[in-house]
């Protein structure tokens, strides 16, 4: 291995802090504008769906409240608090739209996620993913 030269090191490690800066600045600016389309997709496109798909889960006798928590969206059993099935907006990487379940097992409460429809964007997400994803995930609520 060859020794480098310092003015080589000081300007690869200027090309990395610029390559870090431009792609946070970047990160940034998607996760606003995944933000902006995921309040549109809730007040427009979830919120709807939550409320129909509540009324029809009642009429089958099975009593669910909606919540509506800072940024998310939440279908709440009324007999376990914390029995739900809840959206967010998964920020880590790519801006996501996640569903949560959460399930009570006697005092402990197992929580599952996973992306609403893989690999689509926030303003891609239709009423027809909010329903298979509450259908799909319903089951073991009206089980017991």
């Amino acid at each position: 291995m060859t020794v480098t030269e310092v003015s080589d090191v000081r300007r690869r490690v200027r090309q990395a802090i610029e390559r870090a800066k431009r792609e946070a600045a970047e990160r940034r600016a998607a996760n606003e504008a995944a933000g902006r389309d995921y309040e549109r997709f809730l007040t427009a496109v979830a919120e709807p769906v939550f409320r129909v798909f509540a009324g029809a889960v009642r009429a089958e006798g099975y009593t669910f409240q909606i919540a509506t928590p800072a940024d998310g969206l939440r279908l709440e059993s009324e007999r376990a608090r914390d029995d739900s099935i809840e959206l967010a907006l998964d920020t880590s990487g790519t801006p996501t739209v996640v569903g949560r379940v959460s399930r009570a097992r006697g005092r402990r409460v197992i929580t599952a996620e996973r992306p609403l429809r893989e690999g689509a964007a926030v303003a891609e997400l239709t009423e027809e993913d909010v329903l298979q994803f509450l259908l799909s995930e319903i089951g073991p609520f009206v089980e017991r």
